[in-house]
C-alpha cells in the first residue's frame, strides 16, 4: 500500500489525529486498584494488574502481578506477571491468560458481522523469560466466534515488538451496546478443551491457543511482560499513540473509579481525597448525602465505601469539624446507585457530625 493510500484509508476509517487506539491504557500507566504494588492472582478470579487489563487463571499455578518501570524505549511502564507456584501440566479445562474487553459502543464503526467488516492491526511489546510459541485470540461476547493468531518470543528477557493482522469477522454477532464488543486475549497456557488448529480464520467456537502454546506456568519465577498495546483500523501498524495521562485516566474511569488519589490503592488509611457525604445535627439518627462520579459509568456499577482508616462499610466523622474519628457504622449500603453517582447514609446521633467516605465503583467488562 502506498503512503498516499495508507493515509487515505486512515482518514476514511477513523480519526486522522488522536483516539485511534481501541485499547485503553495500552502503555500501562494507570493503576487505580494497586498503585504499583505487587498483587497475588487468586485461582479462578479476575484480577487487574493495571486498569483495563485483567488476569484470569484457572490452574494449579499461582501468579503475582505488578505494574513495573521496566519497558522498551519510549515507554515508562509494563505489566509484569511472575510465576510464584508452578503448574507443570495443565489439565484439559485449565488456562492462564491476560485480556482486555472492548465496549460494544466503541466498535460499532468496525461493521463486524457484516460484509463491510474492517480489518484491524494489533501491535504490542512483549518480554518473557520463556521463549517459544504463544497465541492471541480475538472473540465475541458469546464466545462463539474466535480468531486465533500466533506469535513467537524469540529471545529470553528481551523486549520484542509483535504485529498481528486481525481480519474483521463478516458473520457472527459482535455487540455494539454498552456490553462486551470484542475481547483481546493473550494466552499464557491453555488446556486441550480450549485448543484449536484453526489459525487466521474465524471459527464458530471458543479457543485460546494451539497445542504448541508455551506453558508459561511450568517453572517458578518465570516472567512475562506486556506494554505498548495498540489496536487500530488498517492493515499496517502505526506508531503508538501516547496520550495525556488525564485522557487515559478518564477512559479507565468509565469502568472503574476510586476516590483515592492516583498512586494510592483503595482501602488505604488516608483522608486525602475523602468525600464529604453529609452533615447530621444533634439528635438526628442519620444524615444523607450524594456522591457524583467524575466520569459516568457504562452501566450501574458495584460500589464499596470506606472510612478514612480504610475499613469498608464505615464512615468517618469530624465533630466540630476538627479531627477525624474513624469506624462509625452507617445504616445500610449505598443506595440509588446510577451511572452518575450514588446516595449514602451516615450517622449523626450524639452530636453534630460531618460524615465522610472514600469509595470505589466498578463495572468492568
Amino acid at each position: 500500500m502506498s503512503k498516499a493510500a495508507e493515509l487515505a484509508a486512515l482518514i476514511g476509517g477513523q480519526k486522522a489525529l488522536g483516539d485511534k487506539n481501541l485499547i485503553h491504557n495500552g502503555a500501562m500507566k494507570v493503576d487505580q486498584r494497586n498503585a504499583g504494588s505487587s498483587i497475588t492472582v487468586p485461582n479462578a478470579t479476575n484480577t487487574f494488574v493495571v486498569d483495563r487489563f485483567r488476569i484470569n487463571e484457572s490452574s494449579g499455578a499461582v501468579f503475582t502481578a505488578q505494574q513495573v518501570d521496566d519497558a522498551p524505549v519510549g515507554f515508562e511502564y509494563s505489566s509484569k506477571i511472575t510465576v510464584s507456584t508452578a503448574d507443570t501440566s495443565l489439565g484439559a479445562a485449565e488456562f492462564n491468560r491476560i485480556m482486555q474487553g472492548i465496549e460494544g459502543k466503541n466498535i460499532s464503526h468496525l461493521n463486524w458481522g457484516t460484509s463491510n467488516a474492517k480489518t484491524l492491526t494489533l501491535s504490542f511489546y512483549v518480554k518473557s523469560s520463556v521463549t517459544g510459541q504463544y497465541y492471541v485470540s480475538v472473540f465475541n461476547s458469546a464466545a462463539n466466534r474466535t480468531l486465533l493468531k500466533g506469535y513467537t518470543i524469540d529471545s529470553a528477557n528481551t523486549w520484542e515488538k509483535k504485529t498481528i493482522t486481525v481480519i474483521g469477522d463478516q458473520t457472527g454477532t459482535w455487540l455494539t451496546t454498552n456490553g462486551l464488543g470484542i475481547y483481546i486475549m493473550w494466552s499464557l497456557g491453555t488446556g486441550s478443551n480450549y485448543q484449536s488448529n484453526t489459525l487466521d480464520a474465524y471459527q464458530a467456537s471458543f479457543a485460546m491457543a494451539k497445542s504448541d502454546q508455551v506453558n508459561f506456568a511450568a517453572s517458578v519465577n518465570s516472567t512475562w511482560q506486556l506494554t505498548g498495546v495498540q489496536l487500530e483500523i488498517g492493515e499496517a501498524a502505526t506508531a503508538f499513540e501516547h496520550e495525556e495521562i488525564g485522557i487515559t485516566l478518564r477512559k479507565c474511569q468509565r469502568y472503574f473509579e476510586s476516590s483515592y488519589n492516583l498512586g494510592t490503592a483503595p482501602a488505604s488509611a488516608t483522608t486525602v481525597g475523602i468525600r464529604l457525604l453529609d452533615y447530621a445535627t444533634t439528635g438526628a439518627n442519620s444524615g444523607m448525602g450524594h456522591v457524583s462520579f467524575c466520569v459516568p459509568k457504562r452501566a450501574t456499577p458495584s460500589t464499596i465505601t470506606y472510612d478514612g482508616a480504610g475499613t469498608a462499610n464505615k464512615v468517618s466523622t469530624t465533630p466540630n469539624n476538627t479531627t477525624f474519628t474513624d469506624g462509625r457504622a452507617y445504616t445500610g449500603a449505598p443506595f440509588g446507585v446510577s451511572t452518575t453517582g450514588f446516595n449514602h447514609q451516615g450517622q449523626g446521633a450524639g452530636g453534630n457530625l460531618y460524615n465522610f467516605i472514600h469509595f470505589t465503583a466498578e463495572i468492568e467488562l
